[in-house]
């Protein structure tokens, strides 16, 4: 069985190349394959491999008073589904290019899986108001699932999302806004920005749906949610879409 990995953390990388090529001699010398992304904002990284090698890599991360709040989302699958191992420098680990979108004092506010799905169930928030699903994600992404009657956006990457979510901002004033990606890296950036851009509505749904469904599981989600690897998409039991089986045959 292989372990595989979803994580990201926003802090301070005074040195990106540096770091990055100790973290790829880890990985590589630990066997993991995946990619690992590296900004002087943070760390992104999609990895798979045996679950005490993946261990072994996390190790001295979570060691860094930098990363030691690193949250890592797991699954596992019947073969790594990466073909090799990709380590990269980046202006961003996700790329936004609008300032002031990385959490450098506190995140935007968060609202955790458990309590989104009892909001979703009785049809609004905790103060009576109407709950719009916000999906920052891309329209190919999308086509596999979302959130019941999320709000999609026509885009093809993420710096499309602003100029995509301008004609529907005034009916959105009188709703809980929860924006929300696979793990959490964009929402993250989308729910300071519209902070920051009059829209104090706003909330990202903690660790995204990676974390939802491993919370909660499928519950007001059709369908399944796409994934950077071969697996191609995970269902709500983070088992893959892709059958591995026939794949292999």
């Amino acid at each position: 069985m292989v372990t595989n990995i979803a994580a990201y953390h926003f802090a301070p990388i005074a040195a990106p190349d540096e770091f990055a090529a100790t973290l790829h001699a880890r990985a590589e010398a630990l066997a993991l394959r995946g990619s690992v992304l590296v900004a002087g904002e943070g760390l992104n990284l999609f990895l798979a491999g045996k679950a005490d090698a993946i261990e072994a890599f996390l190790a001295p991360l979570r060691a860094d008073e930098r990363f030691a709040g690193l949250r890592v989302k797991y699954s596992h699958s019947a073969q790594i589904p990466f073909a090799r191992l990709k380590v990269k420098v980046k202006p961003e680990i996700i790329s936004f290019r609008r300032p002031g979108t990385t959490p450098e004092d506190a995140r935007a506010p968060v609202v955790e899986p458990r309590t989104l799905a009892r909001w979703l169930e009785q049809g609004h928030d905790d103060a009576g108001r109407r709950v719009v699903m916000l999906d920052t994600r891309n329209a190919q992404e999308v086509e596999y699932g979302t959130f019941a009657g999320a709000l999609t956006l026509p885009i093809d990457k993420f710096t499309d999302l602003p100029a995509a979510l301008a004609p529907h901002r005034d009916a959105l004033k009188d709703a809980t806004v929860v924006s929300f990606c696979t793990g959490g890296i964009r929402c993250e950036k989308a729910a300071l920005w519209m902070q920051a851009d009059g829209m104090d509505n706003v909330l990202q749904l903690d660790d995204g749906i990676l974390g939802y469904f491993e919370q909660v599981g499928g519950f007001g989600y059709d369908g399944a949610c796409f994934v950077f690897d071969e697996r191609v998409a995970l269902n709500p039991d983070l088992s893959p879409l892709v059958d591995e089986a026939a794949d292999a045959a």
